[in-house]
């Protein structure tokens, strides 16, 4: 499979509402990071479907490489430059 474009290095603070479903970029070449706008198209991703457990404020990974999905995990921080 190929490797996401790391769209940015850090996370991005976003608000949340509980019950509402978003769709997650996996790809990084989305213009609406960190959420999906379509363009994974031709590509070997697809965007992570979730539901929001409740509303407020969270940190959403735009390296692409977080081991929870959609939730920043510190990766970034190991990635090469």
């Amino acid at each position: 499979m190929s490797q996401p474009k790391i769209a940015a290095r850090n996370p991005v603070e976003v608000e949340l509402d509980e019950g509402k479903v978003y769709f997650f970029c996996t790809c990084g070449h989305s213009k609406k990071q960190p959420f999906c706008d379509g363009s994974h198209t031709n590509t070997d991703f697809t965007p992570h479907k979730f539901t929001a457990e409740k509303t407020g404020r969270v940190w959403l990974c735009q390296c692409k490489n977080t081991g929870n999905r959609p939730f920043c995990d510190g990766t970034h921080k190991k990635l090469p430059v």
